[in-house]
């Protein structure tokens, strides 16, 4: 599933080809998304203007002057910007055509991604109106995760991908960030100290903007390319390495499931 980082690197992409384009013509091979792709999206957005592409966790949103549109990728979804009369593959399935004869393409082949509509302001919709802070914003701090955890027991690395605290931190970077920490993903989140979070917020800010810088060498790709800009070559400390050596003390890193999901550590590393 792309996570924040390629979402950002998406977003990047994509925004010097879109915004200021007047689109010409909506166009839905497969409208049997994750959730039914919007059928006015035909009639309302011809003639309108992008004015913004902005991102919010993992959701793309592209803002025209009467609504925004919402886009989420899914487990394989991309977005490439073609020429207008480039030969869709069996899974590009919509097309925004601009008057300028680019095409935004999403592309999906397992079809998890979404396509969704809103009047109103975005952060309303009820996909976006729950979501917690942006773990690259300001408001994304060690007294914030220290203020909202006193009466929590919680796993930690349950608490750090809770879309409801911080919006948008997968398993790969919070497993990452808990390393670089130096925190038990299993330590519960009420026994860690103001101190410890500080650390943990700047570990986990500072691994998503390495992937994201990384990911500034793929924005070429988002023109007549595939539009995929994968998992960055970020050097992973702990993730998806079981049984291996921990590249701090060379003791074996561990594997367990936390909150249904995947989790690397190290038991001597990580207190």
């Amino acid at each position: 599933m792309p996570e924040l980082p390629e979402v950002e690197t998406t977003r990047r992409g994509i925004q010097p080809h879109v915004q200021g384009r007047i689109v010409d013509r909506v166009i839905v091979r497969q409208p049997r998304l994750r959730w039914p792709v919007p059928a006015r999206l035909k009639t309302q957005l011809p003639g309108q203007r992008v004015g913004s592409v902005q991102r919010r966790a993992k959701y793309l949103l592209i803002g025209f002057d009467t609504g925004t549109l919402i886009l989420h990728l899914g487990m394989s979804g991309s977005l490439r910007v073609v020429d207008a009369d480039t030969e869709p593959g069996p899974h590009d399935h919509l097309d925004l055509v601009f008057t300028d004869d680019n095409c935004l393409r999403l592309r999906d082949p397992r079809r998890f991604g979404a396509v969704l509509w809103t009047n109103g302001h975005p952060e309303a919709h009820k996909l976006l109106r729950n979501l917690g802070v942006e773990p690259l914003s300001d408001d994304f701090t060690g007294e914030h995760l220290y203020r909202i955890t006193r009466n929590r027991r919680l796993a930690v690395k349950s608490l750090l991908m809770d879309s409801g605290v911080v919006a948008g931190i997968g398993n790969i970077y919070a497993n990452e960030a808990l390393f670089r920490a130096g925190i038990h993903p299993q330590r519960a989140s009420n026994r860690i100290s103001l101190a410890n979070y500080h650390k943990l917020v700047a570990a986990a800010r500072g691994i998503l903007q390495e992937s994201i810088r990384q990911g500034g060498t793929t924005l070429r790709d988002f023109r007549d390319q595939d539009g995929r800009p994968g998992y960055f070559a970020l050097r992973l400390n702990v993730y998806g390495r079981a049984g291996e050596a921990c590249p701090e003390c060379q003791r074996p890193i561990r594997q367990r499931t936390i909150g249904q999901r995947s989790s690397f550590y190290c038991v001597h590393c990580q207190r």
